[in-house]
């Protein structure tokens, strides 16, 4: 018998992967900015962000 499966799905080239990993990395720093700027914005505008009326 032959061990070897063919693999099931899609297979990606090598150049494919590549441009997967380059967008994955793009969309985190993309997430991880607003994160770093949401955070300082709410530095800024210190405690009073909290007190407000409902």
């Amino acid at each position: 018998m032959d061990d070897r499966q063919e693999p099931k799905g899609i297979v990606l080239t090598e150049a494919q992967k590549k441009s997967r990993r380059e967008r994955s990395i793009a969309i985190a720093l993309a997430l991880g900015i607003l994160v770093v700027l949401f955070f300082a914005v709410t530095i800024v505008k210190g405690p009073g962000v909290l007190v407000r009326p409902m």
